[in-house]
């Protein structure tokens, strides 16, 4: 893909408006923490929710969802759409209580929940394990993702030059993406470490503007290129294969010859995934960097709108480009498909590069390029100013030096961010090759059992610090020994080409196994003190029957009362995730009744939601 004068334009005016946030905010940045790693507490709930959406979208996700289309159709993509559920619970049921407890950081959480030295060891080896391990992997596989754009785009036909090739010879050309991503490393550590959150939630809202116009743009091509969406339906029903009308199932096929997804394994990411795992992003009940963006907002109304607008945005307005992208590579490239059904370990996502090489016109290649950058450079600079959060507000202020100025604070904010870019750094020439699927269902499989315990430590007041501790830690022992485990018991029998249980299998019995265990440690160690639990009470206030003898001692606290309220419309907002899914895709194929009904349940759920969201949010 050859870059014109004018798309050389389009990706220099972007960098300079990106280092214009950075240098604007930075005095702001340097005020305190607070306003550092939360924005003094002022976002409001459109920047905060855009910059939630914005992190989301990165590198990797659209080639993450073309291999799942290429791979099994529209429905592959249950992998991701199944969260939804526990996203709108996040967002009703959760958000006001993050925003209520004035924490700084997720983690930050534990001590004002828990007591002792448990709660000490929690916080302490949470905050370094997310921060200087699953930060890393994150960085890492968006990265890798990254590498794979450059090199099927805009180095694709790109010679090496003369000089390359005296200094590096043959290894000329596969050195220069690296040289293009440690420069956008260094220049998100500039306007990340300068313009603390501030500068990467405003930086983010427009990273994700521009990155939505370029997938919109490419789709539109995509269509065209087809001669019309019917065309482009007619190809991709050919090139899928016998029975290609399952590449449009949005529910997949659980019999017969093309069946590739059983029953259970769908019900166990429709109704176990979204409660039983933690995952940077879709945290049970909330977590990272979602909190840290509640945490920044204005109050819990903004906190709970913000929360909201990242739910929509992530399953409503994002995904058709990525899936019409996705449909029209396998109509393009049959010979994607063949590699995926020939070869699990095939990555087909090298089909959304593919498409923009070889149907984006100059102009639009730079936009195109400033696409996958800012999906790149946004969930970097999160990335970063989150994992600092943890080791200056967790570690740092709480474990090393309690009594830092807010001067020793600042810069060992910039310290920490600059940290977490080079741990960054280092795990993506580490990680280099691996498969993004493969880092998406290792972190889905090491959370395992975990996601309960989080949701359910703000309603049941006798989960205590080790109730979390052996979580964290047992589902890592269960996810490596349950394999062997079931070989052993003759639940399943060894096989030399791959894995014993499939992921969604592993991820379930994990969860069971590490539930059941932290279950048991709970009521075989101590509860959390007294004066501990009124405290996270008082401020708080969380309703619900299992704090009554909590409750008792303290009659006149006032608890949220519309817990049942908060569900329902949950419930509700997840109907209008799962009626926009196939109604947008109806409309865009021609299927106008279809995509009528869609809309009329669309319509009047978003009503039912709107009317709720105002009961909730009246005494705000």
């Amino acid at each position: 893909m050859i870059l014109t004068t004018i798309d050389y334009v389009v990706i220099a005016v972007y960098f300079t408006v990106t280092i214009g946030i950075g240098l604007w905010f930075r005095n702001r940045a340097s005020k305190d923490i607070a306003e550092y790693f939360v924005s003094g507490r002022s976002l409001p709930w459109w920047i905060a929710g855009t910059s939630m959406v914005a992190t989301t979208f990165a590198a990797d996700t659209p080639l993450a969802v073309t291999g799942l289309t290429i791979q099994h159709g529209l429905a592959g993509n249950w992998v991701w759409w199944s969260f939804a559920l526990g996203g709108m619970i996040t967002v009703f049921v959760y958000a006001k209580l993050w925003r209520r407890s004035g924490v700084m950081t997720d983690v930050e959480l534990v001590e004002m929940r828990y007591s002792g030295k448990p709660a000490a060891l929690l916080r302490g080896s949470r905050a370094i394990y997310i921060a200087l391990l699953v930060n890393p992997i994150i960085i890492g596989w968006v990265t890798s993702a990254m590498f794979m754009v450059l090199d099927e785009t805009i180095l694709y036909e790109m010679p090496a030059s003369a000089i390359e090739e005296t200094l590096l010879g043959e290894r000329a050309l596969s050195v220069r993406p690296w040289l293009i991503i440690f420069g956008t490393l260094v220049l998100v550590g500039v306007y990340g470490t300068l313009s603390g959150m501030w500068g990467v939630a405003v930086a983010d809202a427009m990273q994700f503007c521009l990155a939505m116009f370029g997938c919109v743009a490419l789709a539109w091509l995509a269509i065209a290129h087809f001669g019309g969406a019917s065309q482009l339906e007619a190809k991709v029903i050919e090139s899928f294969g016998e029975g290609g009308t399952a590449a449009f199932d949005l529910i997949p096929n659980f019999s017969g010859e093309n069946a590739w997804m059983p029953v259970h394994v769908f019900l166990l990411l429709l109704l176990v995934q979204w409660w039983a795992t933690w995952y940077p992003g879709a945290e049970p009940g909330g977590g990272g960097y979602v909190v840290q963006r509640m945490a920044a907002c204005k109050d819990e109304r903004h906190s709970l709108l913000a929360t909201l607008w990242f739910q929509v945005a992530h399953y409503c307005v994002r995904p058709w480009p990525w899936l019409i992208v996705a449909l029209a590579a396998l109509a393009m490239y049959p010979d994607l498909r063949q590699g995926e059904l020939a070869d699990p370990a095939f990555n087909s996502g090298v089909g959304f590069p593919r498409v923009m090489r070889d149907l984006s016109p100059p102009g639009l290649r730079g936009l195109l390029t400033v696409t996958f950058f800012a999906a790149f450079m946004s969930t970097l600079s999160t990335q970063m100013n989150w994992g600092a959060s943890y080791l200056v507000r967790d570690v740092y202020q709480r474990f090393l030096r309690p009594d830092a100025t807010m001067a020793q604070l600042n810069r060992a904010s910039r310290y920490a961010s600059l940290i977490i870019l080079v741990a960054g750094g280092i795990a993506s020439v580490l990680m280099f090759g691996q498969s993004v699927d493969a880092a998406w269902q290792l972190l889905l499989a090491l959370g395992a059992g975990t996601g309960a315990v989080f949701m359910l430590r703000w309603f049941w007041w006798r989960i205590n610090a080790w109730s979390e501790i052996v979580s964290m830690f047992g589902s890592l022992i269960f996810f490596v020994s349950v394999e062997p485990l079931a070989i052993m018991t003759g639940l399943a029998t060894a096989d030399v080409a791959g894995p014993v249980l499939g992921p969604e299998v592993k991820m379930f019995s994990v969860a069971m196994l590490t539930i059941l265990l932290w279950l048991l440690v709970t009521w075989l160690t101590p509860p959390t003190d007294a004066e501990t639990l009124d405290r996270f009470y008082q401020k708080v206030r969380p309703g619900g029957r299992f704090w009554k003898p909590v409750a008792n001692r303290n009659p006149d606290v006032v608890v949220d009362r519309d817990l049942g309220l908060s569900l329902v419309a949950a419930i509700s907002a997840t109907g209008i995730v799962y009626s926009v899914l196939p109604g947008v895709g109806n409309l865009i194929f021609g299927h106008y009744s279809a995509a009528l009904v869609c809309g009329i349940v669309a319509a009047i759920l978003t009503v039912v939601v709107a009317m709720l969201v105002n009961r909730l949010t009246k005494d705000v």
